[in-house]
This record gives C-alpha cells, structure tokens and sequence, in this order.
C-alpha cells in the first residue's frame, strides 16, 4: 500500500484525523500537544497518526494536503488546517460550527471553557 493510498483510507474511514509528531498521549512537539490538547479536552474521538513512526507518511501528507508543515487536522475526510487555523478557529467558534455540521460529537461546555480562558 502506498502512502497515499493509506492517508485516503485513514482520512475517509475515520470522522477525525489529526497526523501529527507523537502521539494524542504523547505528542512530540509544541504545535502537535496544542491541537491535540483541543480536541481531547473537547472530548472529540479522533484518529491519531504519529508521523515521526514513517518518514513515507510524514512526507505523504504534505503532498497529499499540499500543506508544508504538521499536524493536519481532518474531519470527514477534509483538510481542515495545521496548528494556526485549529487555534484560531476554536477561539472563534468555527471548530464547534464544523463539528456540528459533519455530526462530530464534542463537549460544547468544554470549548466554552477554552474560549473564556483566552478571551
């Protein structure tokens, strides 16, 4: 199976997708912890790829996205944004917006009490 072929498997069997460096239990760098941070604390259910686990994949998901940098964040199977655009996005409402409209489940109260801490 290529890396392009697995990304497209990962990105469309799973509702949320964030390739990222680690873990959602352990990222491995600043920008991978802050959106994964997010969404756990939202109580999103989402996918985790560890992109530092397979240079192919690491390498496939720029060129898949077109996008330079990781973490990717995807829900139902589209590109969403890296770090700069979930933050900004989340502190906007957006975040909830898309996720109510793709039926993704997450805890309202919570994003709330991400938008209060930095207002």
């Amino acid at each position: 199976m290529t890396a392009e072929t697995q990304i497209k498997d990962t990105v469309t069997t799973n509702d949320v997708v964030l390739f990222m460096k680690g873990t959602k239990s352990m990222p491995q760098c600043g920008f991978s912890s802050r959106v994964a941070g997010v969404l756990n604390f939202m109580g999103v259910e989402f996918a985790d790829v560890n992109v530092l686990a397979d240079d192919d994949i690491r390498q496939g998901i720029k060129d898949y996205s077109d996008w330079p940098t990781v973490p990717q964040l995807y829900v139902k199977g589209e590109f969403v944004g890296g770090c700069d655009i979930i933050t900004e996005m989340m502190l906007s409402g957006e975040l909830d917006t898309l996720f109510t409209e793709n039926s993704v489940g997450f805890d309202k109260a919570a994003a709330d009490k991400i938008r209060e801490a930095n207002a």
